[in-house]
């Protein structure tokens, strides 16, 4: 069976329902609305689960904002602040945990530089701890961050990097950022999925490598991700999608012009689309002109919300003292 591409668990769960028209057994969703967001959490519970969406089974919280592109300061407050709650429930941290932040990506290639650009605004305090020869403090919490690179620039497999780092500061959760794919352009830059599986580093950018998470790391992994691109095929195919819907609508139902157009699956669209595109522009993915901006204002609250999360005695107005 074909699939459109998608990193998102709530898209994943879209496209069963859309073909099978019913709820996915092994799967729990609750919806939560608010005046500027909307946040989707999908519980995979089981192997079926797992084999129906294409993802390992765990928690996925998705918070939409479609206002998040144009956000004022005062929203991006309050979806950091958002973020910061939903991490704090999956996280559970404490005085004494250490946690290690990795932003996954290519800093050359700016729709795949949200993580690295996060890392810039992390207020890391593990060298304090070190020279004061702590284990706790009364603020502030033992944290630790990376930005490893990519494959193509170090050489060095990501999982290799981030493993032996773990096995030399041993912390007690890792928080991974990278940019992901969806399959909707209204949900680009505009939603945050944060899950508890881990992550496969350069999946935005449809290079994937080997799974950060609890399995190859031996530490909890929390994934935060924002989509940056479209997979063009899927554009041209939810298109025609849209096309054969008019078409269907003018066409008599008696004709076998009809009964082809009924008969159209959207595998078939799909393949067809990526094959006429192979010749030309083999992979491409399609990201929003302003993304250099965009990239800007999103790590800005994706770091904002992971340093209020993992520092228990500080809150945004102190965060936003650090950071600019």
């Amino acid at each position: 069976m074909f699939q459109l591409r998608t990193d998102l668990a709530i898209e994943a769960r879209e496209i069963f329902q859309s073909k099978n028209r019913e709820e996915l057994r092994g799967v729990e969703v609750g919806v939560e609305k608010n005046k500027n967001y909307e946040i989707t959490r999908v519980k995979i519970l089981n192997e079926y689960g797992e084999k129906k969406l294409g993802k390992p089974r765990g928690t996925y919280i998705t918070i939409e904002v479609p206002s998040l592109k144009k956000a004022d300061q005062e929203l991006k407050d309050e979806i950091s602040k958002v973020l910061a709650k939903e991490l704090k429930a999956l996280i559970k941290p404490s005085k004494s945990m250490k946690s290690l932040v990795v932003g996954l990506g290519n800093w050359n290639v700016t729709p795949d530089a949200l993580g690295p650009k996060v890392i810039d605004k992390v207020y890391v305090t593990r060298h304090l701890f070190k020279a004061y020869n702590k284990t706790e403090d009364e603020t502030m919490s033992d944290v630790s961050a990376i930005s490893p690179g990519v494959m193509g620039v170090t050489g060095i497999e990501t999982s290799e990097t981030i493993k032996g780092i773990v096995e030399k500061t041993k912390p007690d959760i890792i928080v991974a950022v990278d940019a992901l794919a969806s399959r909707k352009m209204e949900r680009v830059s505009t939603t945050i999925q944060i899950t508890d599986t881990g992550i496969s580093p350069g999946s935005g950018v449809g290079n994937e490598r080997k799974a950060l998470n609890e399995e190859t790391l031996g530490v909890p992994v929390i994934a935060i991700g924002i989509p940056t691109v479209v997979d063009a095929a899927t554009m041209v195919n939810d298109t025609m999608e849209l096309m054969v819907s008019s078409l269907k609508k003018q066409a008599d139902k008696e004709t076998s012009f009809y009964s082809m157009l009924e008969e159209m699956e959207s595998g078939d669209k799909y393949e067809f689309i990526k094959e006429v595109l192979a010749p030309y522009m083999p992979n491409v993915v399609v990201t929003p002109k302003e993304i250099d901006e965009l990239i800007s204002n999103l790590s800005l609250i994706i770091a904002n919300g992971i340093n209020i999360s993992l520092h228990h005695g500080i809150d945004l107005k102190d965060v936003n003292k650090y950071i600019n």
